[in-house]
């Protein structure tokens, strides 16, 4: 379910001080219901995701589509990632954060770690057209519990990055998050059993 942006900035999350820069895109509720302790199955289950692997055909046609775009016009080479085209946010990082462990390495999407809290994580990528960043939080629901709350914040590139931007919003909210969702949800309710990993 999609969030008003206050369900993420009202909250006190360490990413508000890394991301002034930045824009927040989306907010969604996960369905992802568990205790307190569970955010770190959370947290692998997303660092081990291939979406496009599970996503209806209308959405994998998209997914594929893009990087294939990506591929033919350069949209994705080192050059225009993090580090190159843009400063890694890993930089912004204040002393504590820096000790804290970056989070795990993603299997397939192309983030990278920023840090790994007890109820925060966030992670960093960047191409030709944006500077992104995904935040995943633990947050109680109201009812004694927790789930997952992700926040997409971007910093799009010039012109051409907001005009793409705004391109795809429709394509998101339509055919790529409504099933991401309950993809996400599948996933959660098949790990229940699984042993919940530690990252140092």
């Amino acid at each position: 379910m999609r969030l008003p942006n206050n369900a993420h900035t009202s909250r006190p999350w360490r990413i508000h001080e890394l991301t002034p820069d930045f824009r927040l895109e989306d907010v969604w509720a996960l369905p992802t219901p568990g205790g307190p302790d569970d955010f770190p199955r959370l947290v692998q289950q997303f660092a081990s995701a291939d979406p496009s692997q599970g996503l209806p055909a209308a959405a994998r046609t998209l997914w594929a589509l893009r990087w294939k775009l990506g591929e033919l016009l350069g949209w994705d080479r080192s050059a225009t990632g993090v580090g190159s085209r843009v400063p890694a946010l890993r930089d912004r990082l204040p002393a504590d954060l820096r000790d804290a462990p970056p989070g795990p390495e993603f299997d397939s999407l192309p983030f990278t770690s920023l840090y790994l809290l007890e109820d925060e994580w966030a992670a960093e990528a960047a191409n030709r057209t944006m500077h992104g960043v995904m935040h995943i939080g633990w947050v109680p629901d109201g009812n004694g519990a927790y789930r997952g709350q992700m926040a997409v914040l971007v910093k799009p590139n010039g012109l051409f990055g907001t005009a793409y931007m705004a391109a795809i919003k429709p394509f998101r909210h339509l055919i790529v998050y409504p099933p991401l969702m309950r993809l996400i949800g599948r996933e959660w309710r098949a790990r229940a059993s699984d042993p919940v990993p530690a990252h140092g």
